[in-house]
C-alpha cells in the first residue's frame, strides 16, 4: 500500500471531511491551541464562548482579562496554561500582523510560530496548513498510532517527510488526508474498538521512513 492508496482507501471509508471548521484564520489558530489534549467537542464549546464575548480577534484576545478567558476555555482542560498560550499567540499575531504572517513562506511562518510559548510542531503545522494554507503535512497522535499499527515508525519529521515526499504539494489534499486520518482514529483508536481495527486486513504497506531532514 502506497501513501496515496492509503488516502484513497480512507476517502472511500469516510467520505469528504471539509476540515478545519472555522470562520477565520485566527479562529483556526485558537482552535489549534485549545485542541491540545482534549476532544474537539470541548474546543467548539470554548470557541463559541470566546466568540460570544467578542474575543476571537488577535487584539481582543491579547488584551482580554485572564479570568474571562479561563471561564470560556475551562472545558478544554489545562485552562491556566492554555490561557497563557492563547494570549502569547494573540500578541504574536498583533505584533507581526496577520496579513504579513499569511504572506510568509510556510517554513518561515513555522519557524516563527515555534518561538511562541506553547506552540510545538503539531500546533505550528496545523496553523501553517489550515490558517495560512501552506502545504505542510500535520503529524498528530492519530497519525502516529495508525502508522505504528501498520509497522511504520519514526520521528515527527521522518513521518512528515514520508507523506510530503509521496504526495503532490497540495494544500487541500493535505487538509483532507489529515482529516481522514483523524476520522479513522476517532472510530477505531480506542479501547472498545481497537480489537475490531481493520488495519491487520489491509495490504502490506510499501511505506519507507527516511532519515530526518536537517
Amino acid at each position: 500500500m502506497s501513501v496515496y492508496s492509503l488516502y484513497v482507501m480512507l476517502e472511500e471509508m469516510f467520505g469528504p471531511q471539509g476540515w478545519w471548521p472555522a470562520e477565520t484564520p485566527f479562529e483556526v489558530m485558537v482552535g489549534a491551541v485549545l485542541t491540545q489534549q482534549t476532544r474537539w467537542e470541548n474546543v467548539e464549546r470554548a470557541i463559541g464562548c470566546l466568540k460570544a464575548r467578542g474575543l476571537l480577534s488577535p487584539a481582543a484576545l491579547s488584551n482580554a482579562d485572564d479570568g474571562t478567558i479561563r471561564e470560556c476555555i475551562r472545558c478544554t482542560g489545562f485552562y491556566n496554561q492554555k490561557t497563557k498560550r492563547l494570549k502569547a499567540l494573540a500578541k504574536f499575531v498583533v505584533d507581526v500582523g496577520e496579513q504579513r504572517l499569511y504572506a510568509m513562506s510556510g517554513e518561515q511562518l513555522r519557524n516563527m510560530l515555534l518561538g511562541v510559548e506553547g506552540v510545538g510542531y503539531e500546533t505550528a503545522d496545523s496553523i501553517v496548513l489550515y490558517a495560512a494554507e501552506k502545504p505542510v503535512f500535520v503529524i498528530d497522535a492519530y497519525t502516529r498510532r495508525m502508522l505504528s499499527c501498520m509497522g511504520v515508525r519514526g520521528t515527527y519529521h521522518e513521518l512528515q517527510r514520508l507523506f510530503e515526499a509521496n504526495l503532490p504539494r497540495d494544500v487541500e489534499l493535505y487538509k483532507e488526508f489529515h482529516a481522514l486520518i483523524v476520522a479513522f482514529g476517532k472510530q477505531w483508536c480506542n479501547k472498545k474498538r481497537c480489537g475490531e481495527c481493520p488495519i491487520p486486513s489491509w495490504p502490506k504497506p510499501e511505506l519507507k521512513v527516511e532519515g530526518e531532514h536537517p
